[in-house]
């Protein structure tokens, strides 16, 4: 089959490997449309920290915002997965860790992620194997684009509801920001957004948000920390409202110092979000019931032979204003 195939930083192409086999307790799935996400663009240019750390190496094969059909299934799956259209879950726990046992495989500390960490293969591929314990059944019918946009979306859903409030700052436009964002109207907090460039500003309003280059002076409940700025998190402690909340789902290359003296001060509640696996089966049930549809945020869909394109920072042509692209491997 072809697969997107990152051989070292800035160097990646489309190639063939062997189709997947499922191994027992998996299910191989023929994948209909996957994201490219900050993660995989941060794997293209070699800065990703797992790589340093040992937690992943080249080659890899990137992609972990996917949806398909499940087309084969291994020894011990219910032969009725089989034709169904599913997303999956990106964390994969060892399942027997303390973590794990108490339902939190997304922190377990031996996990695998998808197209990410352990050399778990990812979605950017006409094909992908997981575990069938990880996949979410997709209501028939429902865009497939939505069906690519659930993983980010759990990890929005899960800032948003930890945010709620009234009044609710959002920093940094992009693909998370945005999908918080959005959960946080359908939840009917006042959702106001600030950036740092014009153009995601200005899209941010096409959507029907307030925001701006600057954070209005208002009092704010709750402030998600959606950027990947290093200042930016004491700039959140210092936005948000005494007894108020900070939402951190943004992350920096470099260390983000915060004065707890402030939050302690403030009597402020810190929450960090690190995975979408507990905000999946939310998202689907959102997107289905017409509560959030995030279809607006994808500019493009391209095929694998665009990828690389894409990861070097290059737009395809004739994109809309979203900031999220998408990969139909089929083309």
């Amino acid at each position: 089959m072809r697969a997107f195939v990152v051989t070292g930083p800035g160097v990646a192409g489309v190639s063939e490997v062997p189709e997947p086999v499922a191994a027992p307790g998996e299910v191989v799935v023929d994948v209909e449309r996957a994201g490219v996400c900050g993660t995989d663009v941060e794997f293209f240019t070699g800065e990703m920290q797992y790589l340093a750390e040992g937690h992943a190496r080249y080659p890899m094969r990137l992609g972990h915002e996917w949806c398909g059909t499940v087309s084969a299934a291994g020894a011990g799956v219910d032969r009725a997965w089989l034709g169904r259209r599913v997303t999956g879950d990106t964390m994969l726990g060892c399942g027997r860790c303390r973590s794990c046992l108490g339902g939190h495989q997304h922190v377990c500390a031996q996990r695998q992620e998808v197209g990410i960490r352990g050399g778990r293969h990812g979605a950017l591929a006409e094909q992908l194997a997981v575990p069938v314990t990880s996949v979410h059944e997709l209501p028939a019918g429902l865009d497939p684009a939505l069906g690519a946009l659930v993983e980010p979306g759990g990890n929005a859903f899960r800032a948003a509801r930890a945010a709620a409030g009234e009044r609710v700052l959002v920093l940094g436009p992009g693909t998370i920001g945005l999908l918080t964002a959005l959960f946080l109207r359908a939840a009917g907090s006042e959702v106001h957004l600030a950036g740092t460039t014009p153009w995601s500003v200005e899209f941010a309003c096409s959507l029907g948000f307030a925001a701006g280059t600057a954070p209005p002076p208002l009092p704010f409940d709750a402030v998600v920390d959606a950027t990947g700025d290093p200042a930016s998190p004491a700039h959140a402690v210092e936005l948000v409202q005494p007894a108020g909340r900070v939402v951190y789902i943004g992350l920096a290359g470099e260390p983000s110092p915060v004065d707890t003296r402030n939050l302690v001060l403030k009597d402020i509640t810190a929450v960090g979000i690190l995975s979408a696996s507990p905000g999946l089966r939310a998202t689907i049930d959102a997107y289905a019931a017409g509560e959030v549809d995030p279809r607006p945020l994808v500019a493009a869909t391209v095929g694998l032979a665009d990828v690389a394109a894409v990861l070097a920072g290059q737009r395809p042509p004739g994109a809309t204003a979203g900031p999220k692209i998408h990969v139909d491997p089929r083309t």
